[in-house]
């Protein structure tokens, strides 16, 4: 089908559904142009409690659409593509943190929000790239186990020295790859270009760059900048909306190995099946999802102080 008929499929299908677009800033450029919102998972979980819409068409991995469901049991969450998946959200179990929790009775359990359903409800609070350091100073808890991403937990535990960690050895594939020695290939390549990272990258890498945030902080600052080049660690996804933002400014990936094909499996082909169809919808058991609520709600809580 040609890519306009294609849109304006998709558009009439939205408003004949009552239907809001959200799309992760990873997922491909043209399925960000359609979205009726792009951010990162922090600003999603935050406007999915606040549109008015009755149904949520998500484009991102799974979880994003189950923390959507959580907030909201009322709406409909609706998936662009059912098989997109965070490997890293499957990287914990709960064995381990019943294991912990009998092994360090003060300890809070601090859950990344690149998680399950089931892992949220076994958890104290959760957070995002964006809000991690800010919620977990405000816990009374001194020992903090940290789940499921072991390079954004060691970011934050650099931060809060107060703060005793125990670490989990889960990761994002796509930021693992990055490495060292790619960035500093990129640097000679790039001899001007300042390099602003994802916390979820490796420590070798956050200590040579100039600047550490979430997605939507790379965003910002690339943009307030008045350096004109950029070296880009994290999914090469957020180079759409930072080139949007900075049509002057060049942007560089350290590699095209920095891209994750499960975000990458949402196309306007599969948005607008989604939309007709009105599947898959994301569902969860009532008992999972209230019990979920809690360190989400806790997080958007603490977030805000």
């Amino acid at each position: 089908m040609d890519k306009k008929v294609l849109i304006d499929k998709i558009k009439k299908l939205k408003e004949e559904k009552n239907a809001v677009i959200m799309a992760h800033y990873y997922v491909d450029g043209e399925v960000q142009a359609v979205a009726d919102y792009v951010g990162d998972s922090y600003y999603l979980s935050k406007l999915a409690t606040k549109v008015e819409q009755q149904t949520i068409l998500f484009c991102g991995v799974s979880f994003m659409g189950e923390s959507a469901k959580i907030l909201n049991p009322e709406k409909t969450v609706v998936m662009a593509d059912e098989l997109a998946d965070c490997p890293m959200a499957h990287m914990v179990e709960i064995k381990k943190i019943e294991e912990i929790r009998e092994k360090y009775k003060d300890a809070a359990v601090v859950c990344y929000v690149n998680s399950t359903a089931e892992i949220k409800a076994h958890s104290d609070v959760c957070v995002t790239s964006s809000n991690a350091l800010r919620v977990v100073k405000a816990l009374p808890n001194k020992q903090i186990f940290f789940i499921p991403d072991n390079n954004l937990g060691r970011y934050v535990a650099k931060q809060l020295p107060e703060k005793e960690f125990i670490f989990h050895d889960g990761f994002c594939h796509v930021h693992k790859s990055i490495g060292k020695e790619k960035v500093l290939k990129a640097k000679e390549l790039h001899k001007d270009a300042l390099v602003l990272t994802h916390p979820e990258c490796t420590e070798d890498v956050l200590e040579i760059s100039d600047f550490i945030g979430s997605t939507s902080e790379i965003i910002d600052y690339a943009t307030e900048s008045d350096c004109q080049e950029f070296i880009i660690c994290t999914e090469t996804g957020v180079l759409y909306e930072l080139k949007q933002k900075n049509p002057d400014k060049k942007f560089y990936p350290v590699s095209p190995s920095q891209c994750c094909p499960d975000m990458k499996r949402i196309t306007l082909e599969r948005l607008a099946e989604a939309l007709e169809y009105m599947e898959p919808e994301k569902e969860l058991p009532e008992e999972i999802r209230s019990q979920a609520y809690t360190p989400l709600a806790r997080m958007l809580e603490l977030a805000a102080q």
